[in-house]
């Protein structure tokens, strides 16, 4: 079969790096795989694993996007996709508006995934307009079902995201080259106990809560030391100003290390005692969380959304009441003295997620129109 998946761009992150899995997935099967975006620094890793890429300014919130449908419509009836995996709500709107200009009899069949609790509103229901809908999380398809009761829901499956153990396998040593370089540009650990908070920097992600539990920690004594790995929004970029500001205030500006943007994340978590996930907010599905905990890192998180489902199912004495950091800290203490190893996260393996989406292709194939 040939698909097509159109997403904005293809720069990074969650949503990005699930496209390029399946489409992998496809060219390995002896399936054709499309994928229409704005481009990014990913198309090369795209191509160079077999799928065709076709750049389009697809991700631009103006009226002059609009423009983007009939040429959609056109490389629709040119390529003849059998599946449209729509994974954004913009581009989402320009192809679903393509793809309905289309004779009904020679329409491919259309999947959506809805990727996160998007705000609920007209714009953002196109993402429930597949013929099937997939959802990250249970999490997800609670939201869909509670905020667009007019879903069928027959038509949604849940299909959580996925890790490779060969990318992320249990007890993971860092080379000893990159260990050299870690400790040589980070002399203010030694002797600490290292805690990572990955996450873009945003209110709601709960680098604030971090901060207060590492001042917390240190108050009672445990030798801990802080990183925070992720960059804030370039339009917020004051929020890491405030985030310092509230390190000073508190008096540990020398225990925590704010690390920026990493490619370097999986050695980080490997050499962390514990990973955090503080969210105010629940996430939809929260990979890094999975990434960590296949590694066999402890995870702590708030017990809402995707992650606490993780959790439940690898680590359920990470979970804490959302915004607890009394019981944060308890929980810190015992992770550090028990050292607990998480259990498998096979039931989130990459491969079954790719083999989900797979069904879910073949499935809707199988449907009369």
């Amino acid at each position: 079969m040939k698909v097509i998946q159109i997403l904005p761009e293809l720069n990074g992150g969650g949503v990005e790096r699930g496209t390029l899995e399946v489409a992998a997935f496809l060219v390995g099967r002896g399936d054709e795989s499309v994928v229409i975006s704005n481009g990014g620094r990913m198309v090369a890793d795209l191509e160079k694993a077999g799928s065709r890429h076709f750049k389009m300014p697809v991700h631009r919130k103006a009226l002059a996007s609009l423009g983007q449908i009939p040429k959609l419509r056109r490389l629709f009836l040119r390529e003849k996709p059998d599946i449209i995996h729509l994974r954004s709500r913009l581009p989402a709107w320009l192809a679903w508006l393509a793809w309905k200009s289309l004779p009904r009899a020679s329409r491919p069949r259309l999947v959506t995934t809805v990727h996160g609790f998007y705000s609920v509103n007209g714009y953002s229901a196109v993402m429930t307009r597949g013929e099937r809908v997939i959802a990250v999380s249970e999490s997800v398809r609670d939201y869909i079902l509670r905020n667009y009761p007019m879903t069928d829901a027959a038509k949604i499956r849940v299909i959580h995201r996925g890790v490779a153990e060969a990318d992320y396998p249990a007890g993971f040593t860092p080379s000893a080259e990159w260990l050299k370089n870690w400790q040589a540009e980070h002399p203010e650990l030694e002797g600490r106990t290292p805690l990572l908070m990955p996450g873009r920097l945003t209110r709601w992600k709960g680098q604030e809560d971090f901060i207060r539990l590492i001042a917390k920690l240190l108050e009672s004594g445990t030798p801990v030391h802080g990183l925070i790995v992720g960059e804030p929004h370039p339009k917020k970029l004051a929020f890491l100003d405030e985030l310092k500001e509230l390190a000073a205030s508190l008096g540990v500006t020398d225990h925590v290390s704010f690390l920026g943007h990493r490619t370097d994340l999986r050695e980080i978590m490997a050499v962390s005692e514990i990973v955090y996930s503080l969210s105010h907010d629940p996430e939809a599905f929260g990979r890094v969380s999975l990434e960590a905990l296949a590694l066999g890192k402890p995870v702590i998180a708030y017990d809402h959304g995707g992650v606490a489902e993780q959790l439940r199912v690898i680590f359920p004495q990470g979970l804490i009441k959302v915004g607890d950091l009394n019981c944060a800290i308890d929980r810190t203490g015992e992770i550090l003295k028990g050292r607990p190893t998480p259990s498998s996260a096979e039931a989130f393996a990459l491969e079954r997620m790719l083999n989900s989406t797979l069904e879910v292709y073949q499935s809707v194939l199988k449907d009369p129109r």
